[in-house]
This record gives C-alpha cells, sequence and structure tokens, in this order.
C-alpha cells in the first residue's frame, strides 16, 4: 500500500512539473480536458490517480510520456489496465487516510479521533467550567487563525472531555463541550485540507451533538458535516442536509437566544456555500435571505464568541458566493464596503481578502489579486499557508507567464509553491 501511495504521489508530481513548464494554469489544463480544476488539483497531489484514461488524457494534452505516468507506451490491455486501475485506487484511498502532516501535534490530533482509542486524560481539569473555558479558548485559537496552537491544544481537551463525559459525573453539557471540539477538529482539519480526518471528526461531533440534546450542538453538527461533504464535491448532498434541518429550527426569531439565532444563522450560511459551489444561483439566494433575516436577531462578531455570526458575515458569504459563479464584478462590488469595516475576527478578515484575491484573478488583474492576498496575509499568516490559498497563489503566478510581478512569483517561493 505505501508503495502504490509512493507511485501516486510520484505520478502527481509529473503532471505537476509539466504543468508548470509549459506555464499554463490548472484551469488552462482542466479546460483543455473537459474536467473542473479540482480534478487537475487532486491529480497533481497524487489522488484520483486511479483513473487510467484520464492519465493517458492529461498525458497527451501535457505532452508526457506515457511510461512517465506508468502507462503502457502501444495499446492498451485491457487486463493490464484494471490491473493498474485497481493499484491506483489502493494508492488514491491511501493518500486520503493518511494526514497532509507528520508534524506530532497532527498525529496527536487523528490519535484522538481515531475509533476505539481512548486518549489519556491530562488530570488537571477541576470541573466543567474549566472545560467549559477551555473549549472557548480553542474556539478563540481557531477564530484568531492560531492553527498551530490549536493543533496543539485539541488533543488534550478532547481527552480530557472525554473524560468528562464517560465518568460518573457525565453531563449534557459536557457532550456538548466534546462535539464542539470536534467540530473545531473538523475546521481546523479541512484548513489543513485534511478530508479524510475531518470525517472521522464530523462523526464523532455528530453523535456527541445528538447525546447531548442540544438542538443548537446539533446544527453545529451539521453545518461542520456540511462542510465537508462540499468539500469532497458533494455539494447537492450538502445543500439537502442543511435544509432539512434548517426547516425545524427556522422561524420565531424574535423568542430564541443569541446562541441558538446565531447557530441558524451560520448552518443557512454553509447552505448557501453549497448551492453555489452546486451552481445553484436560486437555492443560494434563498439561503442568505433567510440568514439576512436571523442576522436581523442577533449579531456575534467577536474572536471569543461561541460563534461569529452577524450581518458582516451574511455579506461576506454573497461575496464568496458571487466568486464561486464566477461573478467577479459583484463580488468585487459587495466586497467594497466590507474592505473599509472594522472586521474584528482575523479568519473572517482574511477570507475577505482571499475571496476578493480569487475575484481579481478571474478578472485577470494579477497586481490586485497579489496585493488582496497579502493584505489577507498581514490579517492572518497562518490562514494565507494552507493548501487552499497556496494553490490560488500557484495558479495566479503560472498565469503570470512574462514574470511581469515578480513580486508575485518571490511570494509563491515564499509559501513554499510553484513559481
Amino acid at each position: 500500500m505505501a508503495e502504490a501511495q509512493s507511485e501516486a504521489r510520484r505520478i502527481g508530481e509529473v503532471i505537476r512539473q509539466a504543468r508548470v513548464l509549459q506555464r499554463r494554469s490548472q484551469k488552462d489544463v482542466a479546460v483543455a480536458l473537459g474536467y473542473h480544476q479540482s480534478k487537475v488539483s487532486r491529480l497533481e497531489s497524487g489522488r484520483g490517480t486511479e483513473d487510467v484514461r484520464v492519465l493517458r488524457e492529461i498525458a497527451q494534452v501535457l505532452d508526457i510520456p506515457p511510461q512517465r505516468l506508468g502507462l503502457d507506451a502501444g495499446p492498451a490491455d485491457p487486463g493490464t489496465e484494471d490491473m493498474r486501475r485497481r493499484t491506483f485506487l489502493a494508492a488514491s484511498v491511501a493518500a486520503l487516510a493518511a494526514p497532509p502532516s507528520s508534524t506530532p501535534a497532527h498525529h496527536d490530533l487523528i490519535q484522538v479521533l481515531l475509533p476505539g482509542t481512548s486518549p489519556a486524560a491530562s488530570g488537571h481539569f477541576s470541573g466543567i467550567d474549566e472545560l467549559r473555558e477551555r473549549a472557548r479558548a480553542v474556539r478563540r485559537m481557531f477564530c484568531m487563525c492560531d492553527y498551530a496552537e490549536l493543533e496543539q491544544t485539541l488533543p488534550g481537551l478532547i481527552a480530557d472531555l472525554r473524560q468528562a463525559v464517560g465518568g460518573s459525573s457525565g453531563s449534557a453539557e459536557a457532550s456538548g463541550l466534546l462535539a464542539t471540539a470536534y467540530q473545531t477538529s473538523v475546521s481546523l482539519l479541512l484548513k489543513r485540507a485534511d478530508q479524510g480526518n475531518a470525517w472521522l471528526a464530523a462523526g464523532r461531533a455528530m453523535a456527541e451533538a445528538e447525546r447531548s440534546g442540544d438542538p443548537v450542538v446539533l446544527a453545529a453538527s451539521v453545518r461542520v458535516h456540511a462542510h465537508v461533504l462540499v468539500r469532497e464535491k458533494h455539494s447537492a448532498q450538502a445543500v439537502n442536509m442543511v435544509r432539512h434541518i434548517a426547516d425545524q429550527l427556522t422561524g420565531s426569531y424574535d423568542q430564541r437566544s443569541p446562541r441558538y439565532l446565531a447557530a441558524v444563522g451560520l448552518l443557512l450560511l454553509r447552505g448557501a456555500t453549497a448551492a453555489s459551489r452546486n451552481g445553484d444561483r436560486e437555492t443560494t439566494q434563498d439561503f442568505l435571505t433567510e440568514a439576512q433575516e436571523v442576522a436581523r436577531y442577533v449579531a456575534f462578531d467577536r474572536p471569543d464568541a461561541w460563534a461569529n455570526f452577524s450581518p458582516t458575515n451574511v455579506a461576506l458569504h454573497e461575496v464568496s458566493a458571487a466568486v464561486s459563479f464566477g461573478d467577479a464584478g459583484i463580488a468585487l462590488h459587495t466586497a467594497r464596503p466590507l474592505m473599509r469595516r472594522h472586521i474584528p475576527v482575523p479568519e473572517r478578515r482574511a477570507a475577505l481578502w482571499v475571496e476578493v484575491a480569487r475575484a481579481y484573478s478571474q478578472q485577470g488583474r494579477l497586481a490586485d489579486g497579489y496585493q488582496a492576498l497579502r493584505i489577507a496575509e498581514s490579517c492572518a499568516a497562518q490562514d494565507v499557508r494552507r493548501p487552499a490559498v497556496r494553490e490560488l497563489v500557484a495558479d495566479m503566478a503560472a498565469r503570470d507567464r512574462r514574470r511581469a510581478l515578480p513580486e508575485l512569483h518571490h511570494f509563491s517561493r515564499q509559501l513554499g509553491v510553484p513559481a
């Protein structure tokens, strides 16, 4: 299995190098193949290499000798091709399950998520009040984009919460706090582009949310589950899941607690994201309109808030949806008032400027896109170094074929992506 995984990664690197040497963007290659850009991205990361037909197509588009992709130079033999396809499928599954980082902190986090494990608790907590404060602290770390510290802190918190839930003093609140810790793990793992382990965390979050019996915690767990579905290109399923739960929770907003409203609002925004990724404008607008209604009654806009939901966050998702639909002009028009507004949460500030960079990139305004990315970096340096943003920078650098923006290529090298 390790050998197959190594071969898949080797093939991905061959594809990436061929594309970069030809100064072509992932989007350009994807258009030539008739696929979405994400398909090329997955191939370059060593995932999705189980389809020999696709490998032959990309070899032709990038003028790669078939042998370098593990293909026969002559006509394909069905039996051989099928055996190779199964080998590549095994490699892709291994790549999905393997964490993208080998740091001790990442390993520790994965260990507390694995089924059947019973991590050792620290034994240093005095009760539910302290656990509540620690859960609030990890949420703040995420909002401040302190991902390295968060990755080190989450395992101990989860271990202590699991002990509290399993002990004689276990309570519904402890289950709710544990679900929240798992939800934060999902968000962090998705930032790290580790969808495989995000699934584990999402499943555990849902189980603890149901055990807590708290509809607010359940809504938050559904939200992160839908987030993973979107990342894995199952946007339609995510939309259906969000709609089903939201239908049970929406309405009577003037009679709801702020915490309840924030959870519902964020769930609706996740539905808007899923619908926009699915190309469904009408459903996207429906979710955004309902979220705007919720935002009339609540505004949580602080790094230490249980959930960050406000009219500002709704507007940020309007920008993101416009970018998803390729409406760069609308996205930039919507973003301009936000650019001048103080957004207290660094993760949200960075998200705004990354979406602005994507919009500029869609318009071919690479210099403006680069400036937007540098502003995002000033808001949250660790957030700009996550794989999704690094991929955007690599794509922009590849499109600057005449190297008219040396600062963009220098930035690309700083992030460790092809210049």
